[in-house]
This record gives structure tokens, C-alpha cells and sequence, in this order.
């Protein structure tokens, strides 16, 4: 668990007192209590308040608000206000503020509105932290730290560009190697001084592409490493109040609020620093139940399967969506369950009284505007608190148990979607995403996993668009696939370096070995234009179609090996009749790759022919479009989450008799699940 201090399923969220009089604060409690409410983040954006002037610091209203909650049975997650400095700093010291991409210099307002290489923001943020450090990390409230909150903010300022020069010194070591590694010789770009480095920003080396509207780069290599430039040195920031607050008491878990499928930051290297991944769930009204699934296992991969934390999610609307829409009845319900059974330990909601102004005031809160419990959302919350409470400590703790896995790389994203070319219309996690819920759809039980992450515990790997294959991984791969591991990845994948320099020789580079296929060319044309993926003799036993539609790019492929079958070939087109889909046997196990953006249908039916073919077992079978079952471990038991994510009754085997851990009651065999309804089997 978390902290064993609160032993239960951690229910509760952000909480902001100092935006309302006292007497609405006791009025808030006894709701929290009737609600069930046992935890409440707060100090997230309270800096100005705890520190008015620089030398001026007042803690006594945040005492008061942890002794008043504390007393009254709800534990804190302590955040340390540091993502909004004070107006004070950014007046006094200018150089605090951020330098955006168009390279213009941010005033003071909004939040995450600093540099992150500031040694003044640093400073200041590192000693407001020592304080809060010294007065609060052993009281006996504080179960979670919680550091500034949802970083992201590249800058471009003097500063950082100094500091850019000072890490690539120290990466490169001299000019020559790092005019090597940016390919500086194409247009005439040698670098010969460390002083003419600059940061990349529009008014140099990256702008709006003439056609897409897209930002692009003439420096691909210069732009992926200021992207890990920046990652690390906001990564920094976080360390530095990390440090600071494990001075003070090392047993307290410190984390920070990630945003899933969040592109400036390489969150598997700050995973590797948090003591507990917790994350922000915002689905959009578009989402389907396994959109939702993936990010929440995207975070759960993070740290190799290790419950989570929900930290946010809305019990109702969404401010900043585009249309906010409310969560029907017992929606959010059934979501706060998902986060559960995709493995998190805690169901928190952003926030626990609505605000009265500022740009968040329409976004949902356990406690509306009304001011009252006479409301759909607070009955629906206090339910949730109520079955939570009788979960008690059951399922903490408790681990997903995934048989195959996707991998999923943030520099290989920077690097795809920064290259000119092949398409335009390539998006690297809704490719990722489309292998997720193919094996999601396929019952297999499924982990998104990192480069560095342990292979060999899967049956399966899929690695959807690996354009990147950094020093190291290619090794990798092929041991898995020789000891008996099954491998699937796809076109535009194995194609550069890890400084986005193309592998020469043919493609797929370091893969062309281990798959037994050699891509001549890859042909890229807008998305309305379709090809198709014909099924061979041999395999169409396995598929309920002869046919299957595919778009966007279509790769020239060559089979090299005689080990090597084409299980589908192209229908149309020049290359009509060359293979699209092949399977390559290497050592004891097998490389598969798909040369082309397939469709659901023959993903769902590939996927399925894939578990028959190397015996990968379904968690169940026959399970309708709908029905999200997910599975969590602990001390031996099975605890089998079912959700009806569909507006129908839905009808499945769960086999051998298992108790509802909601209800009591007993199942067995077929069994039919009502909309938006949940259960917890235990075996």
C-alpha cells in the first residue's frame, strides 16, 4: 500500500479552504465525513499566501486547515505550492519567467509559469520546501507529498540556452561529434563555436509546415536533444524539493500529478524518481472505456505494475474540454472503478468544492455551487465512499497480472512525429493505442512497458512504430525473440538512431535480421486513400474475411529468408501481390510485421490468430464489445473486475462459482451485467 498509516482505498481530492471563509470550512468537513472522504490534497496553489514578501513566510492558516481536517478523521497529501510563484518574485526577479517558442518573454499569470533552469526559481522554491519540510514531514496527517503540480513548460530563454550548451558539452564532449550527430553538413549547418548554439524556436530552426499547419523542424537531431534537454532540467526542479523533503523523513512517499499521454515530458524517467506514479484522468466525451484503459495503463507501466494513484479526475464536468459534458448517472462511478481494477490504490477527484471564480469555476466538485447534499453528484460520491469503505484494505496493494505487452517510448515519439515525412497524418500513441485494444478486445490481459522494462515476463510484445532504435534495444529484442518470445512491430519501425540518423543498409535497420525482411521503400498517401490486406491460402482458416482494409502507409516489402510467410498480401497498386504481413521464425521464437495501417477489425482478428497460433489464453472468452475484465494479485488471490461500460445488458461465462466483493453475493457460469454496473469476483 501507499502508506500503511491509511490503510484503506484513499478517497478524497483537491481541496482549496483558502479560496472560502471559515465557517463554510466546518460545513465542508461534516459533507466530507458524510461522504466517506478520508483524504484531501491541499496547498497546491498557495505560495502567495505562505509567503507574501521574500522574507516573510506564514504558516498558521495552513496549519489550521491540516489540524481541523485532521481531527475530523481526513488525512493529507500535502502539496508543496511551488507551480505558481508569487507575484512578488516575478516582479522583483524577471529572469524567473519563461521565454515561450515564438521567443517571446511570458509576464507573470497562469501557472507552471517559469524557467525551469532559473537557479532564483530553484532557490526560492527549494527553501519554501525546506520550511513546510521541517514543520510538516512528521505530522502525523501527512501521508503523501505532492510536489508543485502538472509540469510541462518548455523554456527558450538565455539562460536555458546557456545551460543547453553546458549539457551538450558534457553529452558530446567536442564539436566534431556533435556535428556528427546533428548531421550538420546538410544545408550547410556546421557548427564550429559552442556560442553559436541556440535554443530552437520559431524564429530559427523550427516553424509551421506551409501545408499542415503542424509545427516542424529543419533540425531534427538539435530538437530532439533540447527535448531532452528540457525534460531533464524540469525533472530537476521536481528533485530538488524531492531531496529536500527526504531529509526531513524518508518513509513519507513523494510524487507528482502526471497527465497520461502527455508529450513534453519522458515520464519513464521521472517514474524512476517518484515514489508512487499518480496521474490526472480527464477522458473526452470521444473516449471509448479502452482509450480510458490505456492511459491508465500507461501509468501503471510506469513503474513496472506497482499500483498508482488517481490523483484527479472530475466527479462530474470538465472545465477546460471543449464541451462540458456531465458524466451521466453512475458513470462516474463505473470510471472510478476502472482506474481500480486497471491498478490504482486511490479514487480522488479534482475538487472537493466547486470554486466560485477563476477559470475552473464550471469544473465539476464534490460540493457544487449549490453548496449542498441534495445533489445527484454528492449522493453519487457518498455511495462510492460507502462501498469503498467496505472494500477496506482488500485489493491494496494488489498488482495487474498481464500475460503481453506494448511498448511505448516518449523519445521515439519526439523523434516520429518530428521527422518530415513519411505522413502527416501518423500520431504515434493512437498507433500504439490501436495494438492496446487489440489485445485489450482479445481478452490476452495487457501492460504498456518501457524500453528498459523486463521482456521475458511476456508471451508477447507488440512495438508499434519503432522508427527509434537507441544503442542496446535491438540486442534486446532479439534475445527475447530467440529464447521463445513472440514479436510484433510495424512499418516505420527500426529506421534511425537515437539521434534521428537513418540505420543505412535497408530497412528495418537493426530489426532486418530477426524479422527476415528487407523494406525497400514506403509508400505514404492521405488517409481516404485505402488499399487492402488480402489473406494467403494458410492462414485463412484464422480470419472471418478474405480482405481488409489498410491506409496511409504501405511498405515495399522483400522476404529474405526462407524461414519467412507472407500471411497477407497487397490487393491493389503497383506493389499489389507483395507482402504485407509476414511472419518470420527466429531460433525458438517468432517476429511478425505489418507494413501498413491495418483496420480494428483485422488487428481484433490478427490478434486473436496470433493467441490460438503460440496458445496465449484468453482471461475469457466471448466477452461483447463493452465489457471491460481486468484482473488483480495479491498474496495468490484473483480479484476479477467486470465492468459494463455499455448502455445494455451484457451476458458472459465467468466459469467456477465467485463472490462479489460489492454485494456478497455469489455468481457462477453465465451471468448478465447490467449497464454501468460493477463486480469484484474473488475466486
Amino acid at each position: 500500500m501507499i502508506n500503511p498509516k491509511l490503510p484503506y482505498i484513499w478517497y478524497g481530492g483537491d481541496y482549496n479552504p483558502e479560496q472560502w471563509s471559515k465557517d463554510i470550512w466546518q460545513e465542508d468537513i461534516r459533507l466530507f465525513k458524510l461522504a466517506n472522504i478520508n483524504i484531501a490534497t491541499v496547498n497546491v496553489f498557495s505560495w502567495s499566501l505562505l509567503q507574501p514578501s521574500e522574507d516573510e513566510y506564514d504558516f498558521s492558516l495552513l496549519d489550521e486547515i491540516i489540524e481541523k481536517l485532521y481531527e475530523n478523521g481526513i488525512y493529507i497529501c500535502l502539496a508543496t505550492s511551488t507551480a505558481s510563484q508569487p507575484h512578488w518574485m516575478s516582479v522583483k526577479y524577471p529572469e524567473v519567467l519563461p521565454v515561450d517558442i515564438n521567443g517571446n518573454k511570458r509576464s507573470h499569470g497562469g501557472r507552471v509559469n517559469f524557467c525551469p533552469n532559473s537557479k532564483i526559481y530553484r532557490y526560492f522554491s527549494g527553501k519554501l520546501v525546506e520550511k513546510l519540510a521541517e514543520r510538516y514531514a512528521n505530522h502525523p496527517a501527512i501521508v503523501v507529498w505532492h510536489i508543485a503540480n502538472e509540469y510541462g513548460t518548455y523554456c527558450y530563454c538565455e539562460t536555458c540556452e546557456k545551460e543547453f550548451r553546458e549539457w551538450l558539452k558534457k553529452k558530446y564532449g567536442t564539436l566534431e561529434e556533435l556535428n556528427k550527430r546533428w548531421y550538420t553538413t546538410f544545408w550547410g549547418q556546421t557548427i564550429y563555436d559552442w556560442n553559436e548554439i541556440t535554443v530552437p524556436t520559431l524564429r530559427n530552426v523550427i516553424f509551421h509546415h506551409w501545408i499542415t499547419g503542424k509545427l516542424s523542424t529543419v533540425a531534427q537531431g538539435m530538437v530532439l536533444d533540447y527535448y531532452r534537454f528540457m525534460n531533464e532540467s524540469i525533472l530537476e526542479c521536481y528533485l530538488n524539493e524531492y531531496r529536500i523533503i527526504k531529509k526531513y523523513n524518508p518513509n513519507i512517499p513523494v510524487t507528482t500529478n502526471l497527465m497520461g499521454t502527455f508529450k513534453p515530458l519522458n515520464y519513464f524517467e521521472w517514474a524512476k524518481h517518484m515514489d508512487v506514479v499518480s496521474w490526472d484522468s480527464y477522458p473526452f466525451y470521444e473516449d471509448d472505456y479502452i482509450n480510458v484503459a490505456f492511459r491508465h495503463a500507461l501509468m501503471r507501466g510506469l513503474k513496472q505494475g506497482e499500483p498508482f494513484m488517481l490523483m484527479e479526475q472530475t466527479p462530474s464536468q470538465t472545465n477546460w474540454h471543449p464541451y462540458c459534458y456531465i458524466k451521466r448517472p453512475k458513470v462516474m462511478r463505473l470510471l472510478s472503478y476502472q482506474a481500480l481494477a486497471q491498478g490504482a490504490d486511490t479514487v480522488m477527484f479534482f475538487q472537493l468544492r466547486q470554486s466560485r471564480g477563476g477559470p475552473e469555476k464550471f469544473h465539476g466538485a464534490v460540493i457544487s455551487h449549490a453548496g449542498h447534499e441534495n445533489t445527484r453528484v454528492f449522493r453519487e460520491v457518498k455511495e462510492l465512499g460507502e462501498e469503498l469503505k467496505k472494500l477496506g484494505d482488500k485489493i491494496l496493494g494488489s498488482k495487474v497480472n498481464s500475460q503481453t505487452a506494448v511498448l511505448f517510448d516518449w523519445e521515439n515519439w519526439w523523434a516520429l512525429e518530428n521527422s518530415q515525412g513519411p505522413s502527416a497524418a501518423i500520431n504515434y500513441p493512437q498507433g500504439v493505442e490501436s495494438y492496446y485494444r487489440a489485445l485489450f478486445e482479445n481478452q490476452l490481459g495487457v501492460d504498456i512497458i518501457g524500453i528498459e522494462d523486463n521482456f521475458e515476463k511476456y508471451k508477447l510484445i507488440v512495438a508499434p512504430l519503432l522508427y527509434m532504435i537507441k544503442p542496446g534495444l535491438e540486442e534486446k529484442i532479439k534475445n527475447y525473440v530467440e529464447k521463445g518470445g513472440i514479436f510484433i512491430t510495424t512499418t516505420l519501425s527500426g529506421i534511425v538512431d537515437e539521434n534521428d540518423l537513418v540505420y543505412l543498409g535497408g530497412y528495418p535497420g537493426p530489426l532486418r535480421e530477426i524479422l527476415g525482411i528487407w523494406v525497400e521503400e514506403f509508400d505514404a498517401l492521405p488517409p481516404e486513400v485505402k488499399n487492402e490486406i488480402v489473406i494467403q491460402t494458410d492462414y485463412k482458416p484464422y480470419f472471418s474475411r478474405e480482405s481488409y482494409e489498410c491506409n496511409l502507409v504501405f511498405d515495399v516489402i522483400h522476404m529474405e529468408k526462407d524461414t519467412v510467410r507472407a500471411i497477407g498480401l497487397y490487393k491493389k497498386d503497383y506493389y499489389k501481390g507483395s507482402p504485407v504481413v509476414t511472419v518470420n521464425k527466429y531460433r525458438n521464437g517468432f517476429a511478425y510485421y505489418i507494413g501498413t495501417f491495418p483496420s480494428k477489425e483485422f488487428l481484433k482478428e490478427f490478434i486473436k490468430y496470433i493467441s490460438q497460433t503460440h496458445k496465449i489464453e484468453p482471461l475469457f472468452k466471448d466477452v461483447p464489445y463493452g465489457i471491460e475484465i481486468t484482473q488483480r494479485v495479491k498474496d495468490g488471490k484473483v480479484f476479477t473486475f467486470l465492468l459494463n461500460h455499455s448502455e445494455e445488458i451484457k451476458t458472459i461465462n465467468i466459469g467456477g462459482k465467485k463472490k462479489d466483493l460489492l454485494t456478497g453475493r455469489e455468481y457462477e457460469g453465465l451471468i448478465d451485467i447490467y449497464p454501468r454496473e460493477v463486480l469484484i469476483l474473488e475466486d
